[in-house]
């Protein structure tokens, strides 16, 4: 009688484990690179970055905010027009590319035109993570990245 009882506790505990170990949904892991702003000519200016999420877990970017502009939205282009957007997918193990001629950011009713060399700080926000603030240096207007976007 005792064989069973302890061979169904075997099971049972290994089936417990099994639950617990090889998961990997941790939380996101956000980190930005690749940002810059193009010099604005109008009371416009475009922003573009690279999000990395290194977790287990997806998340969305869901608003930005910065001190040169009334407001940041974010953008898709789809067949050459523009339109927004109220959340970017951020997958796990993976990234959200803002670029040029793709999603990207729109900030708006521009505060101060900022000059080439200047940098825009830049709040970031998540469903799920922290917020992230960014110093995006500001480039020249016809400046293109080497790594694409």
């Amino acid at each position: 009688m005792r064989r069973p009882a302890a061979a169904a506790m075997v099971v049972v505990g290994a089936l417990a484990l099994a639950g617990c170990g090889g998961s990997d949904s941790g939380p996101a892991e956000l980190s930005v690179g690749s940002a810059y702003m193009p010099q604005p000519v109008s009371d416009m200016a475009a922003g573009f970055l690279t999000i990395t999420n290194d977790g287990g877990s997806a998340d969305r970017l869901t608003s930005v905010s910065s001190d040169v502009a009334g407001q940041v939205t974010v953008h898709e282009t789809v067949d050459g027009a523009m339109q927004e957007l109220e959340a970017l997918d951020i997958p796990a193990h993976g990234s959200l590319v803002l670029e040029s001629g793709g999603n990207h950011l729109m900030f708006e009713q521009l505060k101060r035109k900022p000059k080439q060399g200047q940098k825009v700080s830049v709040e970031l926000r998540f469903a799920e993570s922290d917020p992230l603030t960014v110093e995006i240096p500001v480039k020249p207007a016809t400046y293109t990245p080497k790594t694409g976007h």
